[in-house]
């Protein structure tokens, strides 16, 4: 069976699942904000907050710095502008980390480049997390799986074969190794959400567990992803949809987001045991609504009961109908009004006459 150490949490198979409230740029690069919706994941019983790290200058290209960027979202009038302004210092990330220790909640970031994956090893993160944008930068994820610490791959707007080179790479290198089933788009269509590649992933990669980065509209797929075999669940947290930025339409907000974690549980729960069972709890029910074997007129004592002389009628108290027809043949050691349950002590069975 898989497994990967999150933080304190160990998750496989027998494990509850581990929530991830993706904060990623919804601070909009204020340090209270990214405060406050730590505050809010934990509250909503998130297992971890996790932020993206990215060095602008080895993230992009000069043309991609100088690109114009005018958008209603934008926060600077070029991409690169816009992009640093929604970095955090090192030491808000200081800051951000002591506060989720005290929350007690794991802290983890996504390293977009290499120099913001030394940033966060050197800080301690509790794992790593690499988004779908760099499944294919085999380079990024080598260097980030070498650091020896968990980690949590997304693999959206990728092919099949793309996830089974990345796994390639990574799974012998990291401690510990994650593939979520994404698409990525803001927010996904559900008809593209192809949450049955969760069963493919655990049969094509054993040796990860495998989870669900969502960025669908609503609450209701992660606790089906759950029942699909997911171990881990991502999605984005706002404070407030209508903020500023591109991510804000994919993302819960609290309500939604803990209310999504409380039927995470709910299935957790559901999901119960593979075998059959009659619960103690269903016993006054069964008394109450199921049938038992009645006489179906007045009976005489002695009589040897024919098919017709019993019915199946309410409560569930006495003999189980499904026994009926091995009492016929019995003989009544007393008489038995009509619409009265039969039992064993009023029986004579036929091979003891």
């Amino acid at each position: 069976m898989p497994s990967i150490q999150l933080g304190r949490h160990l998750v496989d198979d027998d494990s509850p699942a581990f929530v991830i409230a993706e904060l990623g740029i919804n601070h909009q690069g204020d340090l209270s904000i990214a405060q406050q919706l730590i505050r809010t994941a934990a509250e909503c019983g998130a297992d971890a907050v996790k932020f993206q790290k990215r060095d602008i200058g080895r993230l992009l290209s000069k043309e991609g710095i100088d690109k114009p960027y005018l958008g209603e979202n934008s926060f600077g009038p070029t991409y690169g502008e816009h992009r640093l302004a929604l970095e955090l210092s090192a030491e808000d990330y200081q800051s951000l980390q002591s506060l989720a220790a005290d929350l007690d909640i794991a802290f983890s970031a996504s390293g977009w480049d290499e120099k913001s994956v030394d940033f966060l090893h050197d800080l301690g993160i509790d794992f790593f997390k690499t988004a779908s944008a760099d499944l294919t930068n085999l380079g990024l994820l080598a260097h980030t799986a070498a650091k020896g610490r968990p980690l949590i791959i997304s693999t959206g707007m990728a092919t099949m074969d793309e996830v089974r080179a990345a796994y390639e790479v990574v799974s012998p290198r990291a401690a510990g190794l994650a593939l979520m089933q994404c698409t990525s788009t803001y927010p996904a269509e559900f008809s593209e959400i192809d949450l049955p590649v969760i069963g493919t992933y655990r049969r094509e990669f054993p040796g990860a567990v495998i989870g669900y980065s969502g960025h669908e509209r609503g609450i209701v797929l992660p606790p089906v992803a759950i029942a699909l075999g997911a171990r881990i669940i991502e999605r984005h947290l706002t404070l407030d949809r209508t903020m500023k930025g591109s991510d804000h339409a994919a993302s819960l907000e609290p309500q939604g987001f803990a209310k999504m974690i409380r039927d995470i549980r709910h299935v957790e729960d559901a999901l119960g045991s593979h075998e059959k069972r009659f619960h103690e709890s269903e016993r006054p029910i069964r008394h109450k609504l199921a049938k038992s074997v009645v006489a179906a007129a007045d009976l005489p004592e002695g009589r040897i009961l024919t098919r017709d002389d019993l019915m199946a009628k309410g409560p569930g108290t006495g003999i189980t109908p499904a026994r009926m027809d091995t009492l016929v043949g019995a003989r009544l050691r007393r008489s038995v009004a009509a619409d009265t349950l039969l039992c064993e002590a009023d029986l004579v069975r036929a091979e003891s006459s």
